[in-house]
């Protein structure tokens, strides 16, 4: 058996349905997705364009609300949560990075990196010294005093990257963290998230259009025509 396969479940849907208002008419976007992910694994999640990718990952992590279904995460039932304490368990547990990197461009990358920390009220010598560490975990900490604007792609996500793991979440949620880049910066951030992913002992659920990424990961779902379907990483084409 695969070590994974003996940890504890961190994330369980059940019966999942997100349907949208188009007008008249009722778009459902995909309905009845019931899957699992252990603690530790690395999850890709592949699909065509407007497969519903994204919302999906905005559910898991208490941005977006389905219509339906439960969704059960790092032990809580996510449904049930205020906007309040979404926002709370969103800040304890879940780090998110996007396509777009959404760097704050009047603040040094240090200062971006520390902003979680800063929202939640620690100090700012404390957060500053913290986004250091972080800075050097993803090879800038001579980029530290650059501005967003003064930083490349593949920079400005690393950036993204340490800010969405500097407090510590259990979970990492990626929506197509390479999207934006060329394919060798792209490689080389992809390289990035694996080494954190272990070294930190994540679980990583990751929504991309590159196979090859897909392939590297322990298990890959596919979102098809409102549905799910687990699938071999070693059978994508």
């Amino acid at each position: 058996m695969h070590p994974i396969e003996q940890n504890p479940e961190i994330l369980r849907v059940e019966g999942l349905k997100k349907v949208y208002r188009s007008g008249r008419t009722d778009l459902v976007l995909f309905d009845n997705l019931s899957f699992e992910v252990r603690q530790g694994e690395m999850l890709a999640i592949v699909g065509e364009s407007g497969a519903g990718k994204s919302s999906l990952l905005h559910i898991l992590g208490t941005l977006d609300w389905a219509s339906a279904g439960d969704v059960y995460c790092a032990q809580t039932q996510v449904a049930k949560l205020t906007d309040d304490a979404a926002a709370d368990f969103r800040n304890r547990e879940i780090g998110f990075v996007w396509q777009f990197h959404y760097l704050l461009p009047e603040f040094t990358a240090q200062e971006n990196v520390a902003m979680p920390l800063l929202m939640r009220g620690t100090p700012y010598q404390p957060a500053m010294e913290k986004a250091a560490g972080w800075l050097a975990e993803v090879g800038l900490e001579n980029r530290s005093h650059h501005r967003a604007g003064e930083l490349s792609g593949g920079e400005q996500q690393r950036v993204a990257l340490a800010r969405a793991l500097i407090t510590g979440p259990k979970i990492l949620m990626a929506d197509e963290p390479t999207g934006d880049l060329d394919n060798r910066t792209a490689g080389l951030v992809f390289e990035l998230i694996q080494r954190l992913h272990h070294e930190h002992r994540l679980t990583s659920l990751i929504v991309t259009h590159n196979l090859d990424f897909a392939r590297r990961c322990d298990r890959v779902l596919r979102l098809h025509e409102g549905r799910v379907e687990e699938i071999s990483p070693l059978s994508l084409q």
